[in-house]
């Protein structure tokens, strides 16, 4: 009886612990929300897959850029994008503590393209917005 008991509450505190841990996604929402007043831009709270998106969308963007012989624009938008992630990311919010190091990144990137400007209503980059904006 005493054995089926521990086992019991052994169990109760596994599925409990288990019960009580955020998701991937949930964690890097919170990571998100706390690094919108760094990056500015809309309250947007993107995944680790939708960020990546975002960031490979602007990546692939860029290269078809320096491939069409806009380096300077290319490099100018680069610029942008490294200044307000390297001013976003002075210091990793707690919020952001659950994520590797790769993933913050990349969320961090993500952010800093929303606090640019250059996304659309659903969150994805928008290259129109970032060459209308680069022309200011």
């Amino acid at each position: 009886m005493r054995n089926t008991a521990a086992l019991l509450v052994a169990c109760l505190l596994a599925v409990g612990a288990v019960g009580c841990s955020k998701s991937a996604d949930e964690n890097a929402k919170d990571c998100a929300t706390a690094l919108t007043e760094r990056t500015g831009g809309k309250a947007d709270t993107p995944t680790v897959s939708e960020a990546e998106e975002r960031v490979a969308a602007l990546d692939q963007t860029l290269a078809d850029m320096v491939r069409s012989g806009y380096q300077g624009v290319a490099k100018e938008a680069a610029d942008a994008v490294a200044e307000k992630t390297t001013e976003g990311g002075k210091s990793r919010p707690e919020a952001c503590e659950p994520l590797s190091k790769d993933d913050y990144t990349t969320l961090l990137m993500a952010k800093a393209i929303g606090g640019l400007g250059w996304t659309g209503e659903g969150g994805e980059f928008d290259k129109l917005k970032m060459v209308e904006s680069l022309g200011d």
